[in-house]
């Protein structure tokens, strides 16, 4: 049974682009045993990949505020552990950054990477055995799928799936049908004027859908506010776990959201998205692999209601 590792940490849409990856290789290496090293903040995405037999959370994003304190050496040997606990056959790093190949070379195992003119910090290449040139200008979930493909030997093709399957019930209960606007973003230059979201809900509920905007941190929280007080049926629910957003975006009727992990795990759903980019290229990370998605360059809520029909 060949035994493959994916290092792939973060952040959340590049951990929803590399399921394609996972699964191209649980369908096309016989009797394949998937690990996956994810940082422990998504942990929650790749378990929702029925393929991988064990998640194996990593907290390099934490453990950089104190990394000598007792508490992270600690948790570091528990990881370092956990993750030599068996041999790999394959392990595939699809980050392409210094700490992903770092995390590499803890495992046991032949080691498989982008080369240096490929990878996202051409450092990282030094710490693999294997290197494979995969043209940089491609979307990431192709990037992800060549290099898999060229690590474990198969041949490259084909759409890909996601693969993800949500299980349970919908973390609360909303009036149905609605609409997911996840207005959220990590970067100013990515965010969508406050008021062409409210023109945007305003729009949705003329059609008759209700308004859901989930949130992350308090910034968001209070975003979300702000916009759902400009409409008359628009809910800003409690903050959930990425399992319970999953569980609510399943069933939207459609989402819109900018360049934020939680609208390429729409996509991943099959849910209807439309993606708002102000601040980045979706040429290299748009939504990618449904046929109802569109990506649209800063555009009028109008033009997004358009999308939607």
């Amino acid at each position: 049974m060949p035994r493959i590792l994916f290092v792939k940490t973060s952040s959340l849409g590049d951990v929803v682009h590399n399921c394609p990856a996972v699964s191209d290789a649980a369908r096309l290496v016989p009797g394949a045993s998937i690990d996956w090293v994810v940082e422990e903040a998504f942990a929650e995405v790749a378990k929702l990949h029925p393929a991988v037999r064990r998640v194996i959370p990593v907290a390099l994003r934490r453990w950089r505020a104190a990394p000598v304190s007792r508490a992270t050496r600690a948790e570091f040997r528990a990881f370092r552990t956990m993750l030599r606990a068996e041999p790999y056959d394959c392990i595939v790093d699809s980050q392409g950054l210094v700490k992903s190949a770092f995390v590499t070379r803890l495992a046991k195992g032949p080691r498989h990477g982008f080369d240096a003119a490929s990878a996202r910090e051409p450092l990282a290449a030094r710490f693999y055995a294997f290197k494979h040139a995969v043209p940089a200008g491609l979307h990431a979930v192709e990037r992800n799928r060549r290099l898999a493909a060229a690590a474990l030997g198969y041949e490259f093709g084909g759409p890909g799936e996601y693969g993800l399957r949500v299980e349970g019930a919908p973390p609360l209960e909303v009036r149905a049908p609605y609409a997911l606007l996840l207005t959220m973003s990590s970067r100013e230059e990515k965010l969508w004027p406050e008021a062409e979201w409210r023109a945007l809900g305003a729009g949705l509920q003329a059609r008759g859908l209700r308004c859901v905007l989930p949130w992350g941190s308090e910034e968001e929280r209070l975003r979300c506010e702000r916009i759902a007080a400009g409409l008359s049926d628009a809910l800003v629910p409690r903050r959930m776990s990425l399992t319970e957003l999953a569980r609510l975006a399943r069933g939207a009727k459609c989402a819109v959201g900018l360049d934020t992990g939680l609208a390429h795990l729409a996509v991943a759903l099959g849910v209807p998205t439309v993606g708002i980019y102000t601040g980045s290229d979706p040429a290299l990370t748009g939504l990618c692999g449904a046929q109802r998605l569109r990506n649209l360059t800063r555009p009028l809520a109008q033009q997004v209601l358009e999308a939607l029909v």
